[in-house]
């Protein structure tokens, strides 16, 4: 008995001093992130995805920077090798936590990215699929204001493009503000983004 619980105390000991060092990680990357540092977070990520294999988040915010970055790119070559590498690390996050649907509006995200760079050639490849992702995300969190959301402005774009009435999801976002008024993330390091963005787009559709 005396025995066992040395081992116990051993191995609760080793979590704790595991979850240290991957929340020390993750404050240092979102540090470095917020000072503009983004190759160095991005290593740091890749360093606390590497030693937590049991972790997504990591995974997921490395996939969040290329995603960013990428909208501005103008480089296929460059867009193409940011976009590998988030689709590589969302599958790796896929993998550990499944029907995520913080993860489905990352890929969905990361798939728009595709499109907003060439809608010509990956309009109709990924729209359906898209569509299908958020929709996935929505039945599991309906009150995911990220999900609520990006739907929303998925749907506002495809509706602008037919020339399709954009007040339903005008609605829709006015809801996904109130979601982000009382919504609370798991941990510190959780997505917890998104509402800057919906305030302008529901400030553009009363204008």
């Amino acid at each position: 008995m005396k025995h066992l619980i040395i081992i116990a105390t051993l191995m609760v000991s080793g979590t704790i001093h595991s979850q240290t060092n991957f929340e020390k990680g993750m404050q240092k990357a979102f540090s470095l992130w917020e000072a503009n540092k983004w190759d160095e977070a991005e290593n740091m990520f890749e360093r606390i995805a590497n030693a937590e294999s049991d972790q997504w988040l990591p995974h997921y915010y490395i996939a969040q920077m290329n995603s960013l970055k990428s909208w501005s790119e103008k480089d296929a070559n460059v867009l193409k090798a940011q976009l590998d590498k988030a689709q590589e690390h969302l599958n790796t996050a896929m993998s550990i936590s499944k029907d995520n649907p913080e993860l489905l509006v990352m890929q969905a995200h990361v798939l728009t990215n595709w499109v907003a760079f060439d809608g010509m050639t990956y309009g109709m490849k990924y729209s359906g699929k898209i569509s299908e992702l958020y929709s996935k995300a929505l039945k599991i969190a309906p009150d995911n204001p990220r999900v609520v959301s990006g739907k929303a402005e998925w749907d506002m774009g495809s509706a602008k493009y037919f020339g399709q009435d954009t007040a339903p999801f005008c609605k829709d976002l006015e809801r996904a503000l109130e979601l982000f008024a009382n919504f609370k993330p798991e941990s510190p390091f959780h997505p917890n983004w998104g509402k800057e963005r919906v305030e302008q787009t529901v400030a553009a559709c009363k204008e």
